[in-house]
């Protein structure tokens, strides 16, 4: 799965090193509107699936982050699991590090491994997974992660996961978020 979003001229140069390191199973590349290509996997993702997720920054795909997907990803215990990896390349290096949130500018991708599974009775197994995963690509990895692809049990990654902006983002809460109001997610605590 990926996106060319540059010129339509170019598209099939840019693509074309993807179709040559793997055996294409299936493949649906076609100009589409972004909501269409956002909506192509919703039969994968049905409600009441079991979510546990964790995300990971790298400035480059090291040899050993390629081993830990090499090891893993043909474990994926479930159809529905998967593992992204996201491009940051473009504008987003032109902006500042401290011009907005996300703290992360100098990465090159985020990597995500979603565990995603039906029954609750196979909880422990798919945990595991991408538990496995993550301790694999850990040491080839950025301290953080991207926040929304963040696990409830990341709550002490939340700093790690904002970066360089994190101390800033405590000020911004203390003024406009004193009480801490907005909490249920990956929570940001107002600085003292």
């Amino acid at each position: 799965m990926f996106c060319w979003a540059g010129p339509a001229d170019q598209a099939a140069k840019a693509i074309a090193p993807f179709r040559k390191a793997a055996h294409v199973v299936a493949e649906l590349v076609a100009p589409m509107p972004y909501p269409a290509m956002n909506s192509l996997f919703d039969g994968l993702v049905p409600p009441g699936l079991q979510h546990y997720w964790k995300a990971v920054y790298v400035r480059d795909l090291t040899d050993g982050a390629i081993e830990a997907h090499m090891k893993f990803g043909p474990k994926v215990p479930v159809v529905n699991s998967t593992v992204h990896i996201y491009p940051i390349n473009g504008a987003v290096h032109d902006v500042a590090s401290n011009a907005t949130a996300f703290g992360h500018r100098d990465a090159k991708y985020a990597t995500v491994i979603a565990g995603m599974w039906p029954d609750p009775k196979q909880n422990e197994a798919n945990i595991r997974w991408v538990k496995d995963y993550y301790a694999a690509l850990a040491p080839h990895s950025e301290q953080g992660g991207y926040i929304n692809f963040a696990a409830s049990d990341d709550t002490d990654r939340v700093g790690a996961n904002f970066g360089s902006n994190f101390t800033q983002l405590r000020k911004l809460k203390a003024k406009y978020d004193p009480s801490n109001t907005f909490r249920i997610n990956q929570n940001i605590i107002p600085a003292t």
